[in-house]
């Protein structure tokens, strides 16, 4: 079975079918974040320290770094995100030694962040589009780096799963011709909301046996499966447990969740990549710790 490396310049993470579950961390990015967004515009990135810490503190073992801002005075993401991504991949690796996932559409910003980055880095992405076929993997194969393949194509996005995991297969053999290992292929099956299809869950669990089979990582958006849905912790954390057990190896999520890390924690145990429960165990007994001393907190208080 396939094991796929990232790694910062002293630690390392490895992504495989037994390893335990890999979680990259989603929240250094503007999208969909207005404040953010603003922040970074002005050169703020008090909110990004804090993420960084939080993130890693909750159990992120790899981070997603993604800038893409809008620029009102300057809108053209070819000019703004490979200043901007180097910036917060230098400010990253300077508040830990987690290793980082580089997160762009814009091929300069991508190759922008693989100069900063130290170590081997996950470069996120290259779909099965022509242009980026040809414009992504020679920068994989310079940098020697894993990337992220998404299961579109030049035709947009399937919704039969079918022609998903096949799209994967070409860029897999496309990625082989320019001598890039498919242990260094991690494929995002591309996960649609479950309220506007309702196969959307069974066609994920499908997909990543299917990557499986052949020796393939596989990551996903894990929040997209809940859009427009209440409790979307809950259905996340149902979904990740069923997906890891399908054959899902890692995902882009958010881990300061307790009940989403939780369940991958439970999965990571009944999967046996838990070596004697110690991690469940271990993060159990700190929460039960936890709890005990608020209640004996709130008591000394009501004595007072």
């Amino acid at each position: 079975m396939s094991v796929t490396i990232i790694e910062s310049s002293t630690k390392t993470v490895k992504v495989g079918f037994e390893e335990p579950f890999c979680i990259i961390g989603e929240r250094i990015n503007p999208t969909g974040r207005k404040r953010l967004s603003l922040e970074l515009q002005n050169d703020d990135f008090s909110t990004v320290e804090q993420d960084v810490l939080n993130q890693v503190k909750c159990g992120a073992h790899i981070l997603d770094v993604n800038a893409g801002v809008v620029y009102n005075d300057n809108p053209d993401p070819n000019l703004t995100e490979p200043p901007l991504i180097k910036k917060l991949i230098n400010l990253v690796q300077s508040l830990t030694d987690v290793p980082i996932c580089i997160d762009s559409s814009v091929p300069a910003a991508l190759e922008a962040g693989l100069e900063a980055a130290k170590g081997r880095p996950l470069l996120n992405s290259v779909t099965g589009e022509e242009e980026r076929l040809e414009t992504i993997l020679p920068l994989v194969k310079k940098y020697n780096v894993p990337v992220v393949a998404i299961s579109n194509d030049d035709t947009g996005i399937s919704e039969d799963p079918e022609v998903r995991f096949q799209v994967a297969k070409k860029i897999i053999e496309r990625a082989a011709d320019y001598g890039i290992p498919k242990r260094d292929i991690v494929v995002d099956p591309l996960v649609m909301p479950i309220g506007a299809m309702s196969t959307a869950g069974l066609q994920v669990f499908d997909l990543v046996k299917k990557l499986r089979e052949i020796g393939v990582n596989s990551t996903c958006g894990a929040s997209n499966i809940s859009f427009g849905l209440p409790n979307r912790h809950g259905i996340n954390a149902s979904y990740l447990s069923m997906a890891i057990c399908s054959g899902l190896t890692s995902a882009i999520m958010n881990p300061t969740n307790e009940n989403e890390i939780n369940a991958i924690r439970a999965a990571d145990l009944l999967m046996n990549h838990d070596a004697n429960g110690a991690k469940w165990i271990k993060s159990n007994r700190i929460a039960e710790e936890g709890s005990v001393s608020t209640r004996g907190s709130r008591r000394r208080r009501l004595r007072t």
